[in-house]
């Protein structure tokens, strides 16, 4: 289903599901943060940047699993080569942390060929109108981050794993961008899984559902997202989060649950189109072969990879005699890339 703004009942009983972690072990986890002075990130404009946001945490137990799920998105960045800082996980010192976020992001290109990943790990409130994340300090609304976002042309991941963070999603969706939520409402307030789940997937090989040796933006929302439902259902309760993801920029979301593989299979009751296939062609770790691809040649093929998928979905209006040239005309240009690949490899030995 499509998001919807229904109130849901509050659950008391999260902070006894917590992993309770000894203090001495806390600097440990924490000891993965940037200092103040590291947070600005170099530019490369072949590799991508993600910045990881750590919210107010509330409580140590919170504080410690946060910065957990963060030690997991710098572990994927080392592994794919991204450049990686952190806010939210340095002692305090009077900080204010929303200064510091729009600090970096005015440091970033606008333009560049590589992503730029936002990641939201914490607690979020939506009060009917407005819905903010948690940071120590003032908070960031959806409508500050679409603010200082509104310049950028470049590839941009939006991730707010935090609870009540749909609405991040109606607010930040334009094109050459993917949004996810941990949330289909801005009133479901309850403490959120997702972003522990996601953190775990986004470059585990597990979650690799299509078998082409890297994972996905798509297959690691689609992991997480089952894992949470097996959370819920597993412990007998109603599910208070239910993640959404948009590529396609209108702002709707399309639910993890509708989708059957990497394919998205069911249809919008008011006929808009659905989300996915951007998303899939994002990948924080890839593959030898992917990277063996030169970034001009992936961009190309990423485009007429998203030509077929439109062609695929206009099948049932297009005839064979329209159908199949148009297919074979797609493939032929995508084979031609894989093609140039070998020899710009051959032509470096």
């Amino acid at each position: 289903m499509r998001r919807t703004q229904k109130p849901q009942i509050r659950d008391a009983a999260w902070a006894s599901e917590l992993p309770i972690l000894p203090f001495c072990l806390l600097p440990l986890i924490v000891g993965i943060a940037f200092s103040r002075a590291c947070g600005a990130v170099g530019e490369d404009a072949q590799r991508p940047t993600v910045i990881v946001v750590v919210g107010a945490a509330g409580t140590p137990e919170f504080g410690a699993q946060f910065a957990q799920w963060a030690g997991l998105w710098k572990e994927a960045c080392e592994r794919g080569g991204a450049q990686f800082a952190a806010i939210g996980l340095e002692e305090t010192g009077g900080s204010d942390d929303r200064a510091l976020l729009r600090q970096m992001l005015a440091g970033q290109s606008r333009q560049g060929a590589a992503a730029l990943w936002l990641v939201f790990l914490g607690h979020g409130t939506f009060d009917g109108r407005t819905a903010k994340f948690n940071l120590r300090g003032p908070d960031v609304s959806a409508d500050d981050l679409a603010e200082w976002l509104r310049s950028f042309s470049r590839d941009l991941v939006i991730i707010n794993a935090a609870s009540s963070s749909a609405p991040f999603l109606n607010t930040l969706p334009g094109p050459n961008r993917v949004v996810i939520t941990a949330t289909k409402s801005g009133f479901e307030q309850n403490y959120a899984r997702f972003g522990g789940y996601l953190a775990k997937a986004i470059a585990e090989s597990q979650a690799d559902l299509d078998k082409d040796g890297q994972t996905s933006l798509l297959e690691a929302f689609l992991t997480a997202s089952a894992r949470v439902e097996e959370f819920y259902s597993g412990a007998g309760r109603l599910a208070t989060e239910h993640s959404l993801l948009d590529d396609n920029g209108d702002g709707l979301g399309t639910r993890a649950d509708w989708f059957r593989g990497i394919r998205p299979v069911q249809e919008a009751a008011d006929g808009a189109s659905l989300d996915g296939y951007r998303a899939h062609q994002f990948h924080l770790v890839r593959s030898e072969a992917e990277n063996r691809m030169p970034p001009q040649l992936r961009r190309e093929r990423d485009r007429l990879e998203l030509d077929v998928v439109k062609l695929r979905d206009m099948r049932e209006d297009l005839s064979d005699a329209e159908y199949f040239p148009r297919l074979e005309k797609l493939l032929c240009e995508i084979a031609q890339i894989y093609e140039r690949t070998d020899t710009a490899e051959g032509d470096l030995e």
